[in-house]
């Protein structure tokens, strides 16, 4: 079996990448899965417990290796996409314990993350999202909230594996490029990832995951629904607010030479 991994930007693409990968009866594909998670804290456990002082850096490595295999271990999958927003800070860690893996990133501008975080929060104005505090009432605290926890962190997560001597790891695909020509990414994607080609259908993409957004009071969060066309439209942000976080990075550098669908 095979692993790979998606990262990069909330609300860039992932789950309905995932809906289209799972298409392929060799592939799961999720919205999210906790294996990150899991090996975070177990390096911090191994790190900080008194006992991590006899635990030499090739026996984590095979600890957190085996923790992996263990979780995918009765998977009837060729090929697993792992998903989480950590896994693009972890590019060093990824490159010694699957170094024959590619971490997919998601590319999408800050501010229409924001922007889509915020139509989610202004669909039922009674219930206060778990992904922003009780005391953010407005969509200026809810976005300054936003920019220092999950988009803020996976943005710095980005930044860090953009500029890394592993960045030629990752394959970044624009949010645009999924959405507007998914027949043509899905076949360069499937090229990068050494992988025959498939004959996915784009005109219903289904997608859900509804207790999950439920318990983030965010109903329809990572729901996928319909043909995978461009959505045109008007943000919903102050134009002050959109302004300031309408920055791509990656659009004006690439030192490294990320491959950029």
């Amino acid at each position: 079996m095979r692993i790979h991994f998606i990262s990069g930007m909330p609300r860039a693409g992932s789950t309905l990448l995932s809906a289209i990968l799972r298409q392929n009866p060799r592939f799961r594909a999720e919205m999210t899965a906790p294996l990150c998670d899991f090996i975070r804290r177990l390096i911090v456990g191994m790190s900080q417990a008194e006992s991590g002082f006899f635990v030499s850096s090739e026996q984590r490595k095979r600890v957190l290796r085996a923790v992996g295999d263990a979780y995918y271990r009765d998977s009837p999958f060729d090929v697993v996409f792992d998903t989480s927003r950590g896994w693009s800070g972890m590019l060093p860690l990824i490159a010694e314990l699957y170094p024959e893996s590619r971490v997919i990133c998601m590319l999408r501008s800050p501010a229409w993350a924001l922007d889509s975080f915020e139509r989610i929060a202004q669909r039922d104005m009674t219930v206060i999202p778990k992904t922003s505090p009780p005391t953010a009432t407005d969509v200026y605290q809810r976005c300054e909230d936003l920019m220092k926890r999950s988009v803020g962190s996976a943005l710095r997560n980005m930044k860090q594996a953009w500029f890394s001597e592993q960045a030629q790891r990752m394959i970044a695909v624009r949010y645009e490029s999924l959405t507007e020509q998914p027949q043509r990414t899905m076949r360069r994607l499937y090229s990068l990832l050494e992988e025959p080609e498939f004959e996915h259908g784009f005109s219903s993409v289904e997608y859900d995951s509804p207790e999950f957004d439920g318990r983030l009071n965010m109903p329809g969060l990572h729901r996928v629904s319909g043909p995978v066309v461009a959505n045109q439209r008007e943000s919903i942000l102050p134009p002050d607010l959109f302004k300031v976080h309408d920055k791509c990075f990656w659009e004006a550098e690439n030192p490294r030479g990320v491959v950029i669908l």
